[in-house]
């Protein structure tokens, strides 16, 4: 998941960042404010006006939904959980935390701040609407407090519907996690609901696909399917979390039992190591001590009859941070860095030693095996 980011801007120490998808949604909400929304209630405006509130609309969602998730961001923060930044997205922003809350007590307040601050926003842009309209502001002015001051009570009261993960899911958990003592349990009846809450949108947008309203079901069909399918990951990660707790990346490695030597042909690389090793960065290996790396690319630059006379060692540099972990760290924090930097293999180091590697498939095939026998028991 949002593989395609740009960062925005850095505030208060989180990075806000905007996925591509975005750009769908801005463009949809733009066009449908101009032609749509604004014409309706403001009639005999010119189509430059209708299409400047359009924008303006746009972007006073953009940044509604920025100020809804700093809210969520700063009470995690106070409460000691990591948080990764922002990121807007096709179906709207989210936090992203590095790990789930340690308590019952900071997921409530932390779910609960955002609705909260979406809603004194919104009784804040009705104040000021209602005070454009005394004082005679215009159409364009009214009109997009008006808006935002709308969208803003409606976002609150869609994300606190008690579908997981909205926050309306994340109080229910939070609830049931206190009342219960266990958030695996809480976790489950959460996302079973958000699941299920899913499932009734896309129904819901198949009807109103069938009763003329297109573009709505389609839009009511996606953010159901979004909403199920977060919701299944959320409890997917907890079970990862449960499962790899306490494991270090060491206890899944495979051990480093195929090295490359400096002095080993590129041909032989291609033939023999590459097979095996099936990673973009192979290391290679000097007296026990990792002297560098490889890559594909480069190899890939050296012409095919060339290679039986180029050694491993001519091509040799420092290896890409991002492919190089130590031995002793978390598996959930290797993963996490996986995800990050979209590498599927790791080097796994002691020291300057070359010790083994780890790929994707090693911890989700682990988590695979895991699942069963919970299955089974």
């Amino acid at each position: 998941m949002f593989e395609n980011r740009l960062t925005l801007f850095r505030m208060f120490g989180f990075s806000v960042r905007l996925d591509l998808s975005w750009l769908l949604i801005a463009l949809l909400v733009t066009w449908s404010l101009a032609e749509g929304f604004f014409p309706d209630r403001y009639p005999d405006l010119s189509n430059s006006v209708y299409w400047l509130m359009g924008i303006l609309g746009a972007a006073g969602l953009f940044l509604s939904i920025i100020f809804h998730e700093f809210c969520h961001s700063l009470v995690a923060r106070r409460y000691g959980l990591p948080m990764k930044g922002i990121t807007l997205f096709v179906f709207g922003g989210i936090a992203e935390m590095e790990d789930e809350p340690q308590n019952p007590k900071t997921e409530f307040l932390m779910a609960l701040a955002g609705p909260v601050s979406t809603l004194l926003l919104a009784l804040l842009l009705y104040l000021l609407w209602s005070w454009g309209k005394q004082l005679g502001w215009g159409d364009l002015v009214n009109g997009i407090t008006g808006y935002l001051a709308f969208i803003n009570l409606l976002l609150a009261v869609f994300n606190l519907l008690p579908a997981f993960p909205l926050d309306g899911g994340r109080l229910l958990r939070s609830t049931l996690w206190r009342w219960q003592g266990d958030l695996r349990r809480a976790t489950r009846t959460a996302t079973r609901i958000g699941s299920g809450f899913g499932i009734v949108l896309m129904l819901f947008g198949v009807l109103n696909a069938f009763g003329g309203n297109l573009l709505g079901g389609m839009w009511y069909f996606l953010i159901g399917l979004f909403i199920r399918g977060a919701a299944k990951n959320s409890y997917r990660r907890l079970l990862l979390q449960e499962a790899f707790t306490g494991k270090r990346v060491d206890s899944l490695m495979h051990s480093a039992s195929d090295t490359i030597a400096p002095d080993t042909s590129l041909a032989e690389v291609v033939a023999e190591h590459l097979p095996r090793q099936k990673g973009k960065v192979l290391p290679v290996v000097e007296q026990g001590r990792l002297a560098g790396c490889i890559t594909l690319a480069q190899i890939r630059n050296v012409p095919r009859e060339e290679r039986r006379d180029r050694s491993a060692g001519e091509l040799l540099q420092a290896c890409p941070r991002d492919a190089v972990i130590d031995r002793g760290t978390d598996v959930m924090e290797a993963l996490a860095h996986m995800n990050r930097t979209g590498t599927s293999r790791l080097l796994v180091v002691d020291g300057q030693q070359l010790v083994g590697s780890l790929s994707r498939a090693d911890i989700t095939d682990t988590f695979s095996a895991w699942m069963e026998l919970e299955d089974a028991s």
